[in-house]
């Protein structure tokens, strides 16, 4: 690791984590970098499921994950997973390009993309637990879209 690599103090950090030190300490409050980190979160959430219903979609854990029983089953519903999977994505690119326009300086932007994006993936987890009553994938899709937008009000 070069100089570049570590936070002041000289403790070494991972890569996810110094792409985050270096959003986050720049001119925000506690509560503002926990809503962005709360972003960052639900946008890597977002690309996993992405590649769970696009690529992975039919793999024998996958299907188990998702409660299909067959592999019937899941080719009977390959074409709504995949088109799903990119609307997880797009939503994830969503809030990077907010992310990356507030490091850049527009922070009015990027704070109305990010915010868009997780009142999108906030509306989506609520459907998914009133359609579905399983709280558990609700609150991993919706949890840190809420902590984001909890905590961009009150900062």
């Amino acid at each position: 690791m070069g100089d570049a690599d570590v936070v002041p103090g000289g403790s070494p950090l991972p890569d996810m984590t110094l792409m985050a030190h270096s959003l986050l300490l720049n001119h925000f409050s506690l509560a503002e970098q926990l809503a962005l980190f709360a972003a960052l979160l639900f946008a890597i959430i977002h690309v996993y499921i992405f590649f769970l219903e696009s690529i992975a979609w039919g793999r024998p854990k996958t299907n188990k994950l998702f409660g299909l029983r067959s592999a019937e089953e899941a080719a009977a519903n390959r074409a709504f997973a995949f088109n799903q999977g990119f609307y997880n994505l797009f939503l994830a690119l969503g809030t990077f390009a907010g992310l990356a326009l507030m490091k850049a300086g527009y922070l009015a932007e990027g704070r109305t993309l990010v915010t868009f994006c997780a009142l999108s993936i906030f509306g989506a987890g609520v459907v998914l637990y009133f359609s579905t009553k399983n709280l558990r994938p609700a609150l991993i899709q919706a949890g840190p879209a809420f902590v984001y937008l909890v905590l961009s009000l009150v900062s």
